[in-house]
């Protein structure tokens, strides 16, 4: 029988079929595997000079990196990789998962005291604050045994709660959800993402992990400053940006409406709500597409989404299309597929649309558990769904609003009162400016509701009157 060759296309096509029927890939074998899919496609450029790799050269140093590290430590060791926020971090997490040991990237905005508690309570074996002190050995060039059930990294949470705790991630919360990104028609058109997140903060590493997946390059910048990220995304043409509510209003207030950056199809966001009407603002300063000889036309798409550390990224997304104003406003979205969520009272009943209670999470993708605390983990983790501590509830569409923290609840005389709620009124009356409303202790009610008013320039009100 005649069996004619393959060609370059039909074995990427091959390629990028196993990856999506398999779903096996594990943080130790995406590298190679996605090498084999995009080859010398340009998979990151750093400003300042720094990386410029393609698919293939970052594979190969994930595989030489790989090797340094299992000259060092034994399999199933932690790792803290404490190196500048830059795209080796997230290529030495490849290399440690590849050498059968669990990265545990560290944030560079962590206090000195929480780096050291993350080093002691991971009880790393190594500490990599630079690739240069691992390279140069003999590569790994076989995959490691890994299943996607296994634990892949422990990401640190933020400590606002008290010490960090080091949330269990599995192979399948942190590639296998995003793998499917290889399904993404990349070859009918070059799209760049300007990035400018930190990639030890699970936004940032799934941002770039979903990225890499669906062959759109990245250009990194590893710190952000609006002007010179304003600069690049004009000069660049960049077609993405993701960042956070903070960065948009920088954005804005540096004068991005005087840009052209009308080559932005898609505006998105996470971490924090998002006003509608700066969302709106960035629609219109991006564009649908652009043709020849007309230029740019309509206006670009703003997604934006929730999630948690120990979601492993978002567990919830809108998307506001253009020439509509559909996606916008308080609410954080529907849930994702292969997510269940849950808005329950405190004895763990579901609550219709309209009321308030705890938001529960499950799914494959879920945290495991705290790294070595089994309290916090039978705290946070029963009965399979995550108790995120964050209060919401539905609306009759099925859309999942975030009022408040649990923790920031204030229980006086039995009740239960949520600071956002009571701010939000305050900050109706006019002349009232900043708000906070705390709890403070009281023997008969067991919290007293106050608040802290800062008024306007030239407001004059009373205790009274407000």
């Amino acid at each position: 029988m005649l069996r004619l060759p393959e060609s370059m296309p039909m074995r990427t096509a091959i390629k990028r079929a196993e990856l999506l029927v398999r779903r096996d890939a594990t943080l130790g074998t995406i590298a190679p595997e996605l090498a084999a899919v995009y080859g010398d496609r340009r998979l990151v450029e750093e400003a300042g000079g720094g990386l410029r790799l393609t698919y293939r050269q970052a594979a190969k140093r994930v595989c030489r990196w790989a090797g340094g590290v299992r000259d060092r430590v034994e399999p199933g060791d932690r790792v803290v990789i404490a190196a500048a926020n830059s795209y080796e971090m997230f290529l030495l997490t490849m290399a440690v998962s590849r050498a059968g040991a669990i990265p545990v990237p560290l944030n560079e905005q962590m206090r000195p005291d929480e780096i050291r508690h993350v080093i002691a309570d991971s009880g790393a074996a190594l500490t990599i604050r630079s690739a240069t002190e691992i390279d140069g050995a003999e590569p790994v060039t076989e995959h490691p045994q890994q299943r996607p059930s296994d634990i892949a990294a422990l990401f640190y949470t933020s400590g606002t709660t008290g010490r960090p705790k080091g949330v269990e991630l599995t192979h399948q919360a942190l590639v296998g959800q995003v793998v499917a990104g290889v399904a993404w028609p990349s070859a009918l058109r070059r799209d760049e993402a300007l990035y400018a997140l930190p990639i030890a903060h699970i936004m940032g590493y799934v941002v770039l992990m979903g990225m890499a997946c669906a062959g759109i390059g990245v250009f990194l910048m590893p710190h952000f400053h609006p002007i010179d990220v304003l600069d690049a995304m004009e000069r660049r043409r960049s077609s993405i940006f993701i960042g956070v509510p903070a960065m948009y209003r920088m954005l804005a207030e540096a004068g991005a409406a005087e840009r052209d950056l009308s080559s932005v199809r898609l505006w998105a966001s996470g971490a924090d709500a998002m006003p509608a009407e700066l969302a709106q603002q960035f629609k219109k300063m991006g564009a649908l597409a652009t043709v020849p000889f007309v230029g740019p036309i309509g206006e670009a798409t703003f997604a934006e989404g929730y999630g948690l550390v120990e979601s492993a990224g978002g567990v919830a997304a809108k998307v506001s299309p253009p020439f509509l104003n559909l996606g916008l406003g308080d609410s954080v979205g529907f849930q994702l597929p292969g997510y269940k969520m849950r808005v329950v009272d405190d004895e763990g009943n579901d609550l219709p649309p309209g009321e308030s209670g705890e938001i529960l999470l499950t799914a494959p993708y879920a945290m495991a558990g705290y790294w070595h605390n089994p309290e916090a983990t039978a705290a946070t983790l029963i009965d399979g769904w995550v108790h995120t501590r964050d209060i919401g509830q539905w609306d009759e569409n099925g859309y999942l609003y975030v009022r408040d923290r649990k923790t920031d609840m204030i229980i006086t005389g039995g009740y239960n009162v949520y600071s956002s709620e009571v701010e939000a009124e305050l900050q109706r009356i006019d002349g009232v400016g900043e708000v906070a409303v705390i709890g403070i202790p009281d023997d008969d009610w067991g919290e007293l509701v106050t608040a802290l008013v800062v008024l306007e320039p030239d407001a004059t009100m009373t205790e009274a009157e407000i």
